[in-house]
């Protein structure tokens, strides 16, 4: 079994048992957004938590181990995504990119802001004018650095 196979499995079983992604991530005491993250193949799980999720969706222990393989992370299916939640943040990165980009250099100097030393959280916000989605990204500055050829 490959790891879209096991992705497929993992969703339709996860909707066949009624869980939800809290759940799941309760279950190994791991954020929600990781742990979606991680059933959608897109981070490795330790094979002790991977046999709690696989016992919990009824999967095969033959899938711990395809789940705790490092994977390879991104690809979306197209240049563009077509799915309209995960558009929505290519085109407010499209807006608002160069900003948080001159942002960042300003305040913090020449660098980026890591995906590797990063966590990720979403919240429902109550708002009078409709629920408000809050995605809150928290990753390392690391500055760019000139290394010579002799170092």
């Amino acid at each position: 079994m490959n790891r879209n196979e096991l992705t497929e499995r993992i969703v339709v079983a996860r909707l066949a048992k009624g869980l939800s992604w809290q759940e799941l991530a309760d279950a190994i005491d791991r954020p929600v957004v990781w742990t979606t993250s991680a059933l959608l193949g897109q981070q490795p799980i330790p094979a002790e938590l991977g046999k709690v999720l696989a016992a919990m969706l009824g999967l095969d222990e033959s899938a711990v181990p395809v789940l705790a393989a490092p994977p390879m992370r991104g690809g979306l299916p197209t240049a563009v995504p077509t799915d309209p939640t995960v558009y929505r943040f290519y085109e407010a990165l499209q807006v608002y990119g160069g900003a948080i980009k001159e942002l960042i250099h300003e305040q913090f100097g020449d660098g980026i802001m890591s995906a590797i030393n990063f966590s990720v959280d979403l919240q429902k916000k109550p708002h009078p004018s409709g629920d408000r989605v809050v995605v809150t990204f928290d990753g390392k500055f690391l500055p760019y650095q000139w290394v010579s050829a002799e170092n």
